[in-house]
């Protein structure tokens, strides 16, 4: 909790405590190809230290006001000249200033990358790899400037999104596009408003000269992919997270170890994975220390740990209508956060299907997000079965975690459809049929949820959330609404069994159904506001309707943000789907 006193910066980075570097192993060539600023083979080592490519120019954008109150920071320091220049890759003011006031040079100037491995639904792959080794993948564009012990032992790591080339680049060019970077830090800060655990955004700035060509849609462009190159302004998010470490992580060190492609491998498998264990699940760590745990013991424990946080994200995911798009094993987080705002939606008409990215298919589709997360799961016991040094005891163990994820991660799905309808228990029969008719109806998500909080005894007052001209009921619309009572029936008989209050029915359930999401149309409008004219006003007003989605808020904002998609937008590039080549050089989005 944030003190009365906002602290300086300087104090800020006093806090400085970077137990990654502390804890693991940088590349033994990293010496030899300084900067590290070009793409190359990294074959050992946890990090390879590199510095950031300053924007040109910066112009503040936005920043979470949010988060600087819990960091305990000032809002007015996101303007303040040494903060901008150590978020837009120019630390050198701060850190000097910084370090003349302590004793020792604690304050660093670079940063550092990360390499991992790349499983897509899981299947590892190497073929995106330009050395076909599967040693090219990492941290492309984003490097790790910061990492902090706050009050109450809380770590946050400060990565810089667009912050230049690495030697994990694959030949792309390391910066983030302004487009991007809104929909990134819009939606990371909405995210943690809806109560989905997610890395953080900070801040936000733009260059007044740097541009970065990538392809795009035209204005009213039906089009699969890209139709057009198109010169956008760079820019640089700072993103926050306890930590950034990743399954991908370990599957690049298990794959070494298994492998046994150099002397240290097993070594630099466990020593990540003692750092997973003890920068993402601390407690489990003391608790640990405390008797004679073995690392096949501390190996089970955070896997057994590992599968509630991540079955528990999935289900917030489908709570609040969010598609991560681009689900692979390098974007799913060890904490249990989202991770890589990349080319992720939120579902607005209803359809199980749903998917954002041209390139994402049925794998990665809405409600198939629980089965590509227990794909990760895999992965990740796949990746820790050296440290078990051959214990079958401990295997066997492991393989069962792995077999119980699929139950496991059910039961956390029933939890929150039950949550969803406003019931204590699930009702597996009354879903089935609701699923369905918000399938064939088809029925916007959100508004269907929010309206259903409020107890509607007719499908008249469910309306407003139906796509009239779309699915099933452009064609019988009457046979739908009949089918509609006599579910609300059913769902009330059901409610009334349960023999809760309606009034605490109704409000438990507009906790758990937002009435705000970031719908892509919204930004969409808020960015091209930013990029075609270099108004921020729109960026900063969905930031304000986005901080509280679960209140009513006024009619105006209402009337403005609480709308199905309207028709024109149905099959528009950039705004019903999206290319991954949208957003880097490269082809494929690096974190």
């Amino acid at each position: 909790m944030p003190t009365s006193t906002p602290i300086t910066f300087s104090d800020f980075l006093q806090r400085a405590d970077y137990s990654l570097l502390r804890s693991l192993t940088a590349d033994p060539e990293q010496a030899r190809h300084h900067p590290n600023k070009r793409m190359r083979e990294v074959k050992s080592g946890h990090y390879v230290e590199v510095e950031p490519t300053p924007l040109p120019n910066p112009l503040y954008v936005i920043h979470s006001r949010r988060f600087f109150n819990e960091l305990n920071l000032p809002d007015s320091l996101a303007r303040e000249e040494a903060f901008m220049q150590f978020f837009t890759g120019t630390p050198t003011l701060a850190v000097e200033c910084t370090n003349a006031g302590i004793d020792t040079q604690a304050i660093r100037t670079s940063g550092w990358a990360s390499g991992y491995a790349l499983s897509i639904y899981g299947q590892e792959m190497v073929q995106n790899c330009p050395f076909k080794t599967g040693n090219g993948y990492g941290d492309g564009r984003a490097i790790s400037v910061l990492e902090v012990l706050l009050a109450k032992d809380q770590r946050w790591e400060f990565q810089l999104k667009g912050g230049g080339t690495t030697p994990y680049c694959r030949g792309g060019d390391g910066r983030a596009i302004l487009r991007s970077s809104i929909r990134e830090f819009l939606v990371s800060e909405a995210m943690a408003a809806l109560g989905v655990p997610t890395t953080r955004a900070l801040c936000l700035y733009v260059s007044q000269s740097e541009t970065i060509t990538r392809p795009w849609y035209s204005p009213n462009a039906q089009t699969w992919d890209p139709d057009r190159m198109v010169d956008e302004p760079a820019a640089i998010t700072t993103r926050v997270a306890p930590s950034f470490l990743r399954v991908g992580q370990l599957e690049l060190f298990g794959r070494r170890a298994r492998n046994n492609e150099h002397p240290n491998a097993l070594a630099e498998l466990e020593a990540i994975f003692q750092h997973v264990l003890e920068r993402e699940y601390s407690d489990l760590a003391v608790q640990l220390s405390q008797t004679a745990a073995t690392l096949s013991d501390k190996v089970l424990a955070v896997s057994r740990a590992f599968a509630v946080r991540l079955s528990q994200l999935i289900a917030h995911w489908i709570r609040v209508g969010y598609c991560q798009g681009n689900f692979n094993s390098d974007n799913c987080a060890l904490g249990g956060r989202t991770l890589d705002y990349g080319p992720f939606g939120f579902i607005e008409a209803y359809d199980p299907a749903f998917q954002m990215w041209t390139g994402g298919g049925e794998h990665f589709s809405f409600m198939n997000q629980p089965m590509a997360a227990m794909e990760n799961f895999r992965m990740f016991c796949i990746a820790l079965v050296p440290l078990l040094q051959q214990n079958e005891s401990a295997i066997q163990s492991l393989q069962a975690i792995l077999n119980e994820l699929p139950a496991n991660m059910q039961r956390e799905m029933n939890h929150m459809w039950a949550s969803k309808m406003g019931l204590a228990e699930f009702n597996a029969a009354l879903f089935t049929e609701l699923h369905t008719l918000m399938s064939e109806t088809p029925v916007d998500y959100t508004l269907f949820w929010r309206e259903l909080s409020n107890l509607p005894m007719q499908v008249a007052a469910l309306q407003t959330s139906f796509y009239e001209t779309r699915g099933g009921y452009v064609q019988n619309s009457a046979s739908i609404d009949a089918r509609w009572d006599a579910w609300l029936e059913k769902w009330h008989n059901a409610l009334q069994q349960e023999g809760r209050n309606p009034m605490d029915v109704s409000a438990a359930m507009k906790r758990t159904n937002p009435k705000y999401i970031p719908r892509e149309w919204m930004l969409v409008e808020a960015y091209r506001s930013a990029t075609d004219s270099g108004d921020f006003s729109l960026v900063h007003t969905l930031h304000d309707v986005l901080a509280d989605p679960y209140s009513e808020q006024t009619e105006a904002v209402a009337a403005l943000y609480y709308k199905k998609k309207e028709e024109k937008f149905f099959n528009l590039g950039g705004t019903s789907h999206c290319s991954c080549s949208s957003f880097c050089k490269s082809g494929a989005p690096p974190p």
